[in-house]
């Protein structure tokens, strides 16, 4: 059949991808639109063979095999196929079981069913030689393409390369169209990056500098550190720089709360009596923060979004997801946030919410964290405590009530 198809080793392109672009070959270090890799394999494929796409099989590897949300979005794009392997962890590093055989399994079945006249290979991995081998046998033109190397050499298996009847480079301004490195930020901000219009409470609340109390008891965790037994080193609680220094760390409710009551209770000069002193809150009416007082609203009536979503409602929200939800944490909590307002109805519960800024109300909070929990957030990442993605996921929540649900 004169028709071409692509097989990807995920591992292999992304891998590569965040080498030549951050540095290292973590995945967590750049950012990927998925949909420009697809459209961009499926044009260089066809121009490069002359022959229209048949499929494109995208293969990655998933603890237990359980699809992603990267692999949910993947599935549902059309002439995409996913195959998914495992990935197991051994000696601290992650590892992929079963693609490179699900890879020499899918080539051999579509050189010997002549599915098609041209497959291109994206991978680097010497094991797929006996896969390329047999494809040739049966007629079947082999590409190989790499990614551009960060030091200039392959990343390839060189029998691999030497077997190939085509071989290409995927150079960094492919790679660049759809994939780009993370920014490093310090202390996280409700967004990476200066986004127009963000409430300044939100800011100023995490721009917050800690107070020795909370450094010490509480233990800030750092961004990038590694966790041992579950739990995060600390910084030296004795060293005020440390302490307040940009990157060091990122403050949790709990120092938050902290700091909002060390504020109330430090001495204050005559002018600032005029207004009441306030305690800064971030999620949950339990533990630790301060539950409402007599004088404000009760949040316990509050419906949660399951509560306000119909069978079709739902259907539609998982169909929107997988296809239209990029997973950023602060989109994350804008569609929830703007799901919640054009269902909730109750004018009344709009002002009941807004009353309460910046404290999520406890049912609400733990049902926004679970939803955005369906994009891989919140989890440790890399062996890092990634409290970056709470902070932004609140943060967008109250920037969609701020655009379109506040009662002013």
């Amino acid at each position: 059949m004169d028709r071409c198809v692509v097989l990807v080793d995920a591992g292999y392109l992304l891998g590569a991808a965040a080498s030549l672009l951050a540095g290292e070959p973590s995945r967590s270090r750049i950012t990927v639109d998925h949909a420009a890799v697809v459209a961009g394999l499926r044009e260089r494929a066809e121009l490069e063979t002359g022959q229209p796409l048949l499929r494109i099989y995208w293969f990655d590897g998933a603890p237990d095999r359980v699809p992603q949300p990267e692999h949910r979005r993947l599935r549902v794009m059309p002439r995409v196929t996913v195959r998914l392997g495992a990935l197991t962890r051994t000696d601290g590093r992650w590892a992929q079981k079963g693609v490179d055989a699900a890879m020499h399994a899918e080539l051999s079945e579509l050189a010997r069913n002549r599915a098609c006249s041209d497959v291109v290979l994206v991978t680097g991995d010497g094991d797929l030689l006996p896969g390329m081998m047999s494809a040739k046998e049966h007629g079947v033109a082999v590409h190989l393409w790499a990614v551009q190397a960060a030091d200039g050499d392959y990343n390839q298996s060189e029998d691999l390369v030497a077997e190939a009847d085509e071989r290409r480079v995927l150079d960094r301004e492919w790679i660049t169209a759809a994939i780009r490195a993370k920014e490093i930020a310090g202390v996280c901000g409700p967004t990476p990056g200066p986004r127009p219009g963000v409430r300044p409470e939100i800011a100023a609340i995490l721009a917050a500098p800690l107070p020795e109390s909370a450094a010490s008891p509480h233990p800030v965790h750092t961004v990038g550190a590694p966790v041992k037994n579950g739990t995060a080193p600390t910084e030296h609680a004795d060293d005020p720089a440390t302490i307040n220094a940009p990157g060091k760390g990122v403050p949790t409710p709990k120092d938050l709360a902290d700091l909002g009551r060390s504020h109330a209770s430090a001495p204050q000069p005559p002018a600032a009596h005029s207004a009441p002193p306030s305690t800064l809150r971030w999620s949950s009416d339990k533990g630790w923060t301060d539950r409402p007082g007599p004088d404000q609203p009760d949040t316990t009536g509050l419906p949660t979004l399951a509560q306000l979503t119909t069978a079709e409602q739902r259907w539609a929200d998982r169909e929107a997801d997988i296809t239209a939800v990029s997973g950023d944490p602060y989109e994350v909590g804008q569609v929830f946030a703007r799901r919640w307002i054009a269902r909730v109805g109750d004018p009344t519960h709009l002002q009941q919410l807004s009353s309460h800024y910046p404290r999520v109300p406890h049912r609400l909070d733990g049902e926004l964290l679970r939803y955005a929990a369906r994009f891989g957030l919140l989890a440790h990442k890399d062996d890092q405590i990634d409290e970056n993605d709470r902070y932004a996921i609140r943060a967008g929540f109250w920037r969609e009530f701020d655009t379109v649900g506040s009662p002013d």
